[in-house]
């Protein structure tokens, strides 16, 4: 039996473990991540809970293969540097170089959001497909393709940035600092301000919305707004149409170019369940080029939760995008 250490990096947290080669999470780890600190500091922290993972799987370090490490950015496989880490301000950033420093492991950094598809693909509600579309509807849009069993990353190896493709020219400014992309539309974030913004030009109006609002000291939730529709708000019930066609223009627009066997949705959003996929998949049906004719592929909501992204990250040695131009710090 092999052995793969796995880390998700997070704005928020840092979570890591231990998978066997049956894709089973043996242990899990995880401590804040402390974004707005020196990278040094985080990067310790970042080599210390997955040390923590190690030992509480009860597999000796020397049975592990390679630690695969999720980030929140694309890594450039010719130069190592982290391109650009939004949570961490990080910008071009040498971190195999920092992180070489507390393990001789090979390690493998993928971006994240390609790291829980592979995850959920392995582990999840994509078993036994070969081409899987996941999207993640959290804070961001994070869009992960897989091909032939493998993450796909493009050319470059780093490609496949899904939640920063365009879907409205000029529209709302992203928080990448591009306007129109599909984050700012169809992120749990985007859900909020949507909301937010309806409640503002609609002062006439008594909602139940309005009044989850007026309630929550941290303001909404992606949830308050669907359970507000569910009881009868028209205001919440026509944030969410908008919302969801937003939403499926922007995965149509993917089964278009990729024509995946399955679309998994992970993230906040997500939790609605049938509330959210029955319109979704009507929407899609109408929005999806030759959607009545050839039909759309199933639509599943994620089942591994945060442990794909830590599945997915520790699987990199055999299924990382173009594995083989992969840089390896041994």
């Amino acid at each position: 039996m092999k052995y793969y250490l796995g880390l998700d990096v997070g704005g928020t947290n840092l979570a890591a473990g231990v998978v066997d080669e049956a894709f089973r999470l043996l242990s899990k780890v995880s401590c804040p991540s402390g974004a707005g600190r020196q990278m040094e500091e985080i990067v310790a922290d970042m080599a210390a809970v997955s040390q923590k993972a190690v030992r509480e799987s009860g597999i000796p370090e020397k049975n592990i293969s390679s630690w695969g490490i999720g980030m929140p950015s694309a890594i450039n496989p010719a130069t190592g540097l982290l391109v650009h880490a939004n949570c961490f301000g990080w910008k071009n950033v040498a971190i195999y170089t920092s992180l070489k420093k507390y393990s001789r492991l090979p390690i493998y950094i993928e971006n994240d959001a390609n790291c829980a598809a592979l995850g959920e693909t392995l582990a999840g509600s994509g078993a036994r497909c070969k081409n899987v579309l996941m999207v993640t509807l959290g804070t961001g849009f994070g869009g992960g393709v897989i091909i032939d069993g493998k993450i796909y990353a493009g050319g470059d190896g780093m490609g496949a940035e899904l939640g920063h493709t365009k879907l409205v020219y000029n529209g709302k400014r992203c928080t990448c600092g591009q306007r129109g992309c599909i984050e700012a539309y169809c992120s749990a974030t985007a859900l909020i301000r949507q909301a937010q913004e309806s409640i503002k030009e609609h002062p006439e109006i008594c909602s139940i919305l309005r009044e989850k609002n007026r309630k929550h000291a941290g303001g909404l939730e992606a949830k308050d707004v669907f359970e507000a529709a569910g009881e009868g708000d028209q205001l919440a019930a026509e944030v969410l149409r908008n919302y969801i066609e937003y939403l499926s223009c922007a995965i149509a627009n993917f089964i278009v170019v990729f024509r995946p066997e399955r679309v998994i949705l992970g993230g906040g959003v997500a939790n609605a369940g049938e509330e959210l996929l029955v319109p979704l998949k009507k929407c899609l049906l109408a929005n999806t080029f030759a959607g009545n004719e050839i039909g759309i592929p199933p639509i599943t909501i994620a089942k591994c939760g945060n442990d794909a992204g830590i599945i997915g990250a520790a699987m990199q040695e055999l299924y990382g995008a173009n594995k083989t131009k992969k840089i390896r710090v041994c």
